[in-house]
């Protein structure tokens, strides 16, 4: 059976390393053939908006966008209902590819077998 990775992300520019080490930890897993599901939580559901990535900076990781690309391209972006409806974020919003679902869906994706859930 192959296993899958679930990552949640809670942290964006206000923890930054956090923020990208989610993110790069997503990336390089797609890059080893593992399933991966991201998903947006509280300050990282910013990332769900088009154009917010690219003004994120950390200096030495490598650009949010370019990993947040690599996840919508080959794997899957969630972000948070509640998450969403704090911050006035609707599904005409988000970029293309980002779903928006409630912690229902996040406790099947987690409970499934062979996932690992890791939350930054």
């Amino acid at each position: 059976m192959a296993r899958s990775l679930v990552i949640k992300v809670t942290a964006g520019a206000d923890a930054p390393e956090r923020c990208n080490q989610a993110f790069t930890v997503a990336a390089a897993a797609l890059a080893s053939g593992v399933s991966v599901s991201l998903w947006l939580t509280g300050e990282a559901s910013w990332f769900a908006l088009p154009g917010r990535a690219k003004e994120f900076s950390l200096p030495h990781a490598a650009p949010l966008s370019d990993l947040l690309d690599a996840v919508l391209t080959a794997g899957k972006v969630t972000l948070c209902t509640q998450c969403a409806a704090r911050r006035d974020i609707t599904v005409d919003d988000v970029i293309e590819g980002v779903r928006i679902a409630g912690a229902p869906a996040f406790v099947e994706e987690v409970t499934a077998e062979g996932v690992q859930a890791l939350v930054y």
